[in-house]
């Protein structure tokens, strides 16, 4: 029986991964290796939470990796085949497990994570998009280690929490990107915020990068991704997972509004009237983060020899006045054309 393999898109960042092969999960043998120390999230394809649990035993031992019960009872009622050959008709799901951060920061006692927008318009040449907007996710309940099977302690997200006992619709369990930024700064300083959404900006590019060339990439295509990012008490930031096709329902007024501006402001960055001219480094609420090569904050060609000075072009968690910036984007656009014809 050979080892699962450790996924490693940005060792420092990514706590360590698991995929469970199908042959373990099904019979339940174990590795030959010394046994792995919990506790661990495992997840299996259904989306939104609805496959994520935190065990505290070995991943293999994670009973919704086992066949349905109907499988374990032979299938269908008057099915004679043998045993074995039932076995090889059971769908066994693939989960994935990974490391469990036991020293999240925690704000008022309880755990939350963020989500972030990345928007790639390109893989070859890498060209990604990042949205000043986004949110924190808190958990409902004051976060402990004594109770790793209780969802609501461990699982931020909206989906679980919403079934909360204690969960206040109007309230919600979201902090917007700017409050959760100012709470910071307040606590610990400008200069270590500064740092901490530095290293976030390098997990969004990193991860882009590792997977560049086994994404097809297609110039008609875009994609919008949801980023989940924790935070631990020492400031530094984990990638937990890249979402395809995020979430964009929302659960309290403010968080639809940032969600229909990411919307429009996607639909802008696209451009499917071809208004813009391809050199804009902002639009709306987003910024060009990647253009096959770091995008500076400031005008003109970037020295990059020293990268002494060089501030990149990101601004998560910043103010985000898209409304005046698209009005003075699309007024320019508009003389320009008028000037050229």
């Amino acid at each position: 029986m050979s080892r699962p393999k450790m996924t490693s898109l940005y060792p420092e960042k990514t706590q360590r991964i698991y995929k469970l092969p199908e042959l373990i999960i099904q019979q339940g043998h174990q590795i030959q290796e010394p046994k792995l120390q919990g506790p661990w999230i495992v997840k299996g394809k259904r989306a939104r939470a609805e496959s994520i649990d935190p065990v505290q035993d070995h991943p293999h031992e994670h009973t919704h990796g086992r066949p349905s019960p109907q499988a374990r009872m032979g299938g269908s009622e008057g099915d004679t085949r043998s045993s074995d050959d039932q076995k090889d008709d059971i769908p066994v799901e693939n989960y994935v497990a990974q490391r469990y951060i036991e020293n999240p920061y925690l704000i008022g006692g309880r755990k939350f994570d963020l989500r972030v927008y990345v928007l790639v318009m390109s893989y070859i040449p890498l060209r990604a998009w990042l949205y000043r907007d986004g949110f924190a996710r808190f958990s409902n309940t004051r976060f402990t280690l004594n109770s790793i099977d209780d969802q609501y302690v461990h699982l931020t997200n909206v989906a679980v929490q919403k079934t909360s006992p204690d969960y206040h619709p109007k309230k919600g369990c979201k902090w917007m990107l700017q409050r959760f930024r100012q709470y910071l700064a307040s606590k610990h300083g400008p200069e270590a915020v500064e740092t901490l959404f530095r290293d976030i900006d390098n997990i969004f590019v990193k991860s882009l990068q590792s997977v560049q060339k086994v994404i097809i990439s297609d110039k008609h295509c875009f994609e919008l991704y949801g980023y989940d990012i924790l935070i631990d008490q020492d400031l530094k930031p984990w990638l937990l997972e890249v979402n395809a096709s995020p979430s964009l329902t929302a659960s309290s007024q403010e968080d639809y509004e940032l969600k229909t501006c990411l919307l429009e402001d996607t639909l802008h960055v696209v451009d499917m009237e071809a208004r813009l001219t391809g050199r804009e480094k902002r639009v709306g609420g987003f910024d060009l983060m990647w253009n096959d090569g770091p995008v500076s904050r400031e005008e003109g060609a970037p020295d990059l020899s020293g990268m002494g000075n060089f501030v990149t072009n990101t601004h998560l968690g910043c103010v985000n006045d898209r409304k005046k910036q698209l009005r003075q984007l699309f007024c320019s656009l508009q003389v320009q054309k008028k000037a050229s014809s």
